[in-house]
Formats: structure tokens, C-alpha cells, sequence
């Protein structure tokens, strides 16, 4: 048989999200294998969840909790079902030693005290859209841990800065699902194929288009944005650039990723320190952004990578997206934004 034949009768599908970690383990700051395992759990929590998100209209998995998470936020069952997931995954992988997640106040230790690594992570974002078929995703951010092995890690262990991730990414699950990260070599994608039960590569290289038409934020707080917000919101709009807003923070900037776009979640009044996480959302997004060329900040002088954090659960604004309109933010005199 020829080659030719044989590339008709079976074509490739591509290489497996095992094959490429295990291939570029070597660009891992320590590359002991820890990091590459740590992925896989993550990629395999990421594909039960996408089972459960796939079926929840078929199972009792849908509606509301009658809890808050330590953000005061109303916890759904979805929610609370991702958290045990991908907390179950990670300790039984072995390699983290703690875990930070939106759904918990506290610390959630691994009982793994020789793990190098800790994950912080929002094992469900878009609570709003989980009952109503919308997309939604899962965020993380993997570092090093810094306190001695064989202790507890503890508070110091997340608190390092967003310069400091080893790791970052999210997995979508909309259409299909997507598995996207970055470990400081640019940013890949992998789409799951459901009968094979594998994540395989379809974005070798993403780069965000330096240039944009779409916006995306909440405009029913329009009255409570900061002026210049508002000025260059008209301004976009004087240009005819599409208003696209989900409310599922992954949704929104996976599409401005592929796209081009900008995302703003200004200071409120309600919020005047912003309304986003920034250990378990904004760093692992920012350091993917500027990854794949674009930009993320909270104020014209501070990108979001460069905020050095103070709490577990932080709040903080968010621009971030499209270099160029980045910056015409900041040009058009984004300085009253608030700092963190």
C-alpha cells in the first residue's frame, strides 16, 4: 500500500494534549514530570465536568444550592459539582499540595505536603448561565509552591504575583470544549472529541488580532462607569463595533482571543475595587493575553500581572484584551480608574 493510500483510508487526527506536554516537559522551569501530571489532572477533571455539563438538563445537577461562596454569590449545583471534580482530580494526582477555590474560604490542603505545586482555580465560571444552556468554563493558575516541602503550604504559597505562574489556562465548555494554556511559551488550544475521549491540538499558536471591533461588558451599569469608560464606549460605538456580552467571563474572552476585542469590567459603586478575582480569573488571563500579544491592566500605569496581591480572594477591575484598544483606553484618560 502507498502512502498516499493510507493517508485516504486513515486519515490523522492529531496529536493528543498527552503527547504535546509530554513532548515540550522539557520548556518546564523543573522538568521533572510534576507539572506535565498536574496538566493531565486538570485535563481530566476538565472532561468529566464537560460530561456533566452535557447531561445537566438529564440529571439533578441544575439549579441552585441555597448556599453563598465566600464572594456572598449564590452556589449552584454545577458549580459545586466542577469544585469537587477538579479538587478530587488534584489530590489524587499527587502533585499539588494545596488548592484555592472560588467555592472555598479556606485553603484546601491535599494531605500531600511533598507536592510542589499549588492551584488556584474557579472550578465553574457563569453561575448565571448554568441553567440556561449558555457557554461557561473553568479557570487556573498553577505555581511553584515557595514554603518548604514536607510543610504546609499556606497563604504566601497564592500570594507570589502573576509574574510568578508557571501556568495558566481555562478550559470552555460551549459548542465544544476547549482546553486553552500557556507555561510561558506561548498560548495552545486543544478541542475535545468526545468519542475518542481525547483532547486534541487545533491552535498550535494563538494570537490575539492587535486590533478589534467588539466590545464586551455590562452596559446596565453604564451610569456607574467611571467617564472615560464611558467615553470610549461612545467611541466605539461612533465606529460601529459590535457590543458582545455574555456574562460567562471565559465565553467572553475566548471570543475576543480568536476575534480581537476588549474586555471591561470597570470599578462601581457596589464594587469599587472591581468585581473580578484576581488570583483565579485575572492572572491566569492576563498571563495568557500577554502570551498571545495583547494586553491586560486595571489602570493606566498597572498591568495586571504587576499587582502585588494582599488577599486569597481579591477583587479587582479588568481591561484586557486587543493591544491597541487597550491602549486607546488608557489614552482617552482611563488614569480615574481605581488601583487595587
Amino acid at each position: 500500500m502507498s502512502i498516499t493510500q493510507e493517508n485516504t483510508l486513515a486519515q490523522p487526527v492529531g496529536i493528543t494534549l498527552e503527547r504535546y506536554i509530554m513532548r515540550k516537559q522539557a520548556e518546564f522551569p523543573f522538568a521533572t514530570g510534576e507539572l506535565s501530571q498536574l496538566l493531565r489532572d486538570l485535563a481530566l477533571a476538565g472532561k468529566i465536568v464537560h460530561r456533566d455539563v452535557n447531561r445537566a438538563g438529564l440529571s439533578d445537577v441544575t439549579g441552585g444550592m441555597g448556599t453563598q461562596n465566600v464572594q456572598g454569590e449564590q452556589q449552584q449545583r454545577l458549580d459545586m459539582e466542577a469544585h469537587i471534580r477538579f479538587v478530587r482530580a488534584l489530590k489524587n494526582g499527587r502533585e499539588t499540595c494545596a488548592i484555592l477555590s472560588e467555592e472555598e474560604g479556606e485553603i484546601i490542603h491535599t494531605d500531600n505536603d511533598s507536592g510542589n505545586y499549588v492551584v488556584a482555580m474557579d472550578p465553574l465560571d457563569g453561575s448565571s448561565n448554568i441553567d440556561v444552556n449558555v457557554s461557561i468554563g473553568t479557570l487556573f493558575s498553577i505555581y511553584r509552591r515557595v514554603t518548604p516541602v514536607g510543610t504546609k503550604a499556606s497563604e504566601v504559597d497564592f500570594l507570589q504575583g502573576g509574574r510568578q505562574q508557571v501556568a495558566a489556562g481555562y478550559i470552555l465548555y460551549g459548542s465544544s470544549t476547549m482546553f486553552v494554556y500557556t507555561t510561558g511559551h506561548g498560548v495552545v488550544g486543544f478541542t475535545y472529541e468526545q468519542s475518542l475521549g481525547e483532547f486534541f491540538l487545533s491552535h498550535p499558536n494563538i494570537q490575539i488580532p492587535q486590533q478589534g471591533k467588539i466590545f464586551s461588558c455590562n452596559e446596565g451599569y453604564w451610569f456607574d462607569y467611571p467617564e472615560s469608560i464611558r467615553t470610549f464606549l461612545m467611541n466605539c460605538k461612533r465606529r460601529e463595533y459590535s457590543g458582545r456580552y455574555i456574562g460567562s467571563l471565559v465565553a467572553d474572552y475566548h471570543r475576543n482571543l480568536f476575534n480581537g476585542g476588549i474586555y471591561l469590567y470597570p470599578p462601581t459603586s457596589k464594587n469599587p475595587n472591581g468585581k473580578l478575582r484576581l488570583l483565579y480569573e485575572c492572572y491566569p488571563l492576563a498571563m495568557l493575553i500577554e502570551q498571545a500579544g495583547g494586553q491586560a491592566v486595571i489602570s493606566a500605569t498597572e498591568a495586571v500581572l504587576d499587582i502585588v496581591p494582599t488577599e486569597l480572594h481579591q477583587r479587582t477591575p479588568l481591561f484586557i484584551g486587543s493591544t491597541d484598544m487597550v491602549q486607546e483606553l488608557i489614552a482617552s484618560g482611563e488614569a480615574v480608574l481605581a488601583a487595587v
